[in-house]
């Protein structure tokens, strides 16, 4: 059961209702995560503002494949359901897919060494080694997009701390292909 007050929908505060909005749109329902951060608007448009902002960095199935390997390594059952519901229903990613990408991996070599390199910056608190840094690079990522996986990996991390503090409810509908995380 979540552990936070989620604001009843006639009490979500105003310039948090328009971003609720669009969410439902996007998704086809709004889930039970935004629910919650929309109690406070700024934090709602920060969440949201950083996931548009990010979309435009790599590739979505590296994207995904990062949020997928962050959410696995912190525990976080909100948002493995989340991203699996997401990387299949929206970005085309296989049942096998996401379990690699789940386990830090990929059958694309340069999508597992960022999953890998992704799961390192979480297990290292961004301590990553030298070695860490040349099997990036050695994939073929440059700087930036180094520094873009590190933000994608953090703003997986943002959820992952905010669901896994409230203990959000799941209400992810179950992918097609894929069967929720428990």
């Amino acid at each position: 059961m979540s552990r936070l007050n989620v604001p009843s929908p006639d009490d979500v505060p105003a310039g948090a209702q328009g971003i609720l909005d669009n969410i439902g749109a996007q998704l086809g329902f709004v889930p039970n995560m935004f629910k919650t951060i929309a109690s406070n608007p700024t934090v709602l448009d920060a969440v949201v503002t950083l996931q548009s902002t990010m979309s435009r960095v790599l590739d979505a199935k590296t994207r995904h494949t990062i949020a997928l390997a962050v959410s696995e390594a912190n525990g976080c059952a909100y948002c493995l359901a989340m991203h699996t519901y997401v990387s299949s229903e929206l970005g085309g990613m296989s049942s096998d897919d996401i379990e690699l990408a789940r386990a830090g991996n990929s059958v694309d070599p340069k999508r597992a060494a960022a999953a890998r390199f992704a799961q390192r910056v979480v297990e290292s608190r961004g301590r990553v080694s030298d070695a860490d840094l040349a099997a990036v690079r050695g994939a073929g990522y440059t700087d930036p997009q180094i520094l873009a996986i590190v933000t994608v990996a953090v703003q997986a991390l943002l959820t992952n701390f905010l669901n896994n503090v409230n203990q959000t409810d799941i209400d992810i509908p179950s992918a097609s292909s894929v069967g929720v995380p428990s």
